[in-house]
């Protein structure tokens, strides 16, 4: 199970995206656990997890999302505006696996 925690500003935007990510998976027939959650409560949100991913709304937290990350031993990366602003499910399930290495 490969498993995946979208960040942006409050949590909602990126739910839509959480949906088609989940659609594209089933598509390929992995198997995964996504939730979007806002970017405070990041820290609370990344034990276990196989992959951050940040909306590009908060990019100006780039500096501090990176250090919960390496802490946590998680690789983190800003969604592509252009998957993001065209909700591309399938895109960036892709860059989820492919920085998860599964």
């Amino acid at each position: 199970m490969l498993k995946i925690r979208l960040f942006c500003a409050a949590g909602m935007s990126t739910s839509l995206l959480e949906r088609r990510m989940r659609e594209a998976a089933a598509e390929q027939g992995i198997e995964v656990d996504i939730i979007a959650r806002p970017v405070n409560e990041m820290s609370d949100n990344l034990d276990g997890i196989d992959v951050a991913l940040l909306g590009p709304q908060v990019r100006f937290m780039a500096d501090q999302a990176k250090m919960m990350c390496t802490a946590h031993g998680v690789p983190m990366e800003f969604i592509p505006m252009r998957d993001y602003g065209t909700v591309n499910g399938k895109n960036v399930l892709d860059l989820a696996r492919q920085l998860s290495g599964k």
